[in-house]
């Protein structure tokens, strides 16, 4: 049980927003992977004692952005395998490919509901993702903080930055790239950016 009033907050500065990011656990520190919980509305006021004892879901009263309250069925696939592949024996009208569709009602309502999962200390719990400030992948310069969402993305805005024509759309991350602020795109700022990304990286 999550608790009523789980939060909800309004959408990404960047758009989209991919499902895994990479985080500073919130227990060791240590690099790690935080997921998207992936949650579906539970459709008949009868199904909720079902999801409530379930030993695989979390149920959980949500509030959108009107002030309407709804409830909902959370699965935390890190914490099940990586996948819908746990979810059986549902009620009539859901499938486990309700849950691993759901991605997208999550992020629509701009919920910051997941787990994280850490190969250093092993902890492996739900979290409330604070993005940006949860980044792994997070530089500052000159006051200004500029992040990526994970190893993959940290590794094309290093060669972005480094490079002189900065062509956006040749990298597989083109569209976060387009948002990056211009005070990171200056030449005095290549070589000390590039740097703490490398730093990161190594």
């Amino acid at each position: 049980m999550l608790g009523e009033g789980a939060k909800m907050t309004g959408t990404y500065d960047w758009n989209p927003m991919p499902h895994q990011v990479e985080i500073n656990c919130p227990s060791c520190g240590s690099p790690c992977v935080f997921e998207f919980a992936e949650v579906v509305k539970i459709k008949q006021k009868k199904d909720v004692p079902f999801f409530e004892q379930s030993d695989i879901f979390d149920y959980s009263v949500f509030t959108d952005s009107c002030g309407h309250k709804w409830h909902g069925a959370v699965y935390f696939a890190n914490l099940h395998g990586g996948s819908t592949k746990a979810i059986t024996n549902l009620p009539d009208g859901y499938s486990p490919e309700s849950w691993s569709h759901s991605r997208y009602l999550v992020r629509n309502h701009g919920l910051d509901l997941g787990a994280f999962s850490c190969n250093h200390c092993l902890t492996r719990k739900p979290y409330i993702l604070q993005w940006p400030q949860d980044a792994y992948y997070s530089f500052n310069y000159k006051g200004a903080v500029l992040w990526a969402f994970h190893r993959e993305s940290a590794i094309d805005l290093r060669d972005y930055i480094a490079s002189y024509e900065r062509k956006p759309e040749e990298f597989k991350w083109s569209s976060f790239l387009l948002h990056v602020p211009t005070i990171f795109k200056k030449q005095n700022a290549r070589e000390p950016i590039v740097r703490q990304i490398n730093k990161l990286l190594a």
